[in-house]
């Protein structure tokens, strides 16, 4: 819909802006769009350079993108959550960088994942999955390996104690 506009802009509207932005971050797979690759790849470069998220002044109050920098445990999937020694033993490192969350109608839309070496994943919450229909599995398949690796619960006895 409002991604096939996309290929339709003129080229003095190549400057990244925040609502191209936010088109391609809600798009199925913006890697598979050839003009959002290249505007989601400059947005990361962009973030790592310190610059700010692009604004969109054509969106609603309930459609917004915002950036923050991941943190591990508290902003990190936990697939994604590695432990590094540090001098006080081991530290909890999110594999990437920062997340770019969008929201539609105000509710969480995708949350994209990414890193210095401009790799990404997308996390498309349960209404972005409804609404498109078909998206990105990679965020999900991960989820779903690193949950099949976690140990079984240990039984416990009726006062919470781990039995053996």
């Amino acid at each position: 819909m409002a991604l096939a506009t996309l290929g339709l802009l003129p080229r003095s509207v190549l400057a990244l802006d925040g609502c191209e932005v936010m088109l391609c971050l809600a798009a199925p797979d913006w890697r598979s769009i050839p003009r959002c690759s290249v505007v989601i790849n400059q947005l990361m470069r962009d973030l790592a350079k310190g610059k700010p998220f692009p604004t969109c002044d054509s969106t609603s109050a309930g459609n917004t993108a915002s950036h923050s920098w991941a943190s591990a445990p508290a902003n990190c999937p936990p697939q994604y959550i590695t432990d590094t020694e540090g001098p006080n033993g081991p530290q909890p490192r999110c594999e990437y960088s920062g997340v770019i969350s969008v929201s539609v109608e105000g509710q969480l839309f995708t949350q994209t994942w990414w890193r210095w070496d401009g790799d990404s994943v997308t996390d498309f919450r349960p209404d972005a999955k409804q609404r498109l229909g078909s998206w990105n599995t990679r965020f999900d398949d991960e989820l779903a390996a690193w949950l099949a690796a976690q140990p079984p619960d240990q039984p416990v006895d009726p006062y919470g104690n781990p039995q053996q």
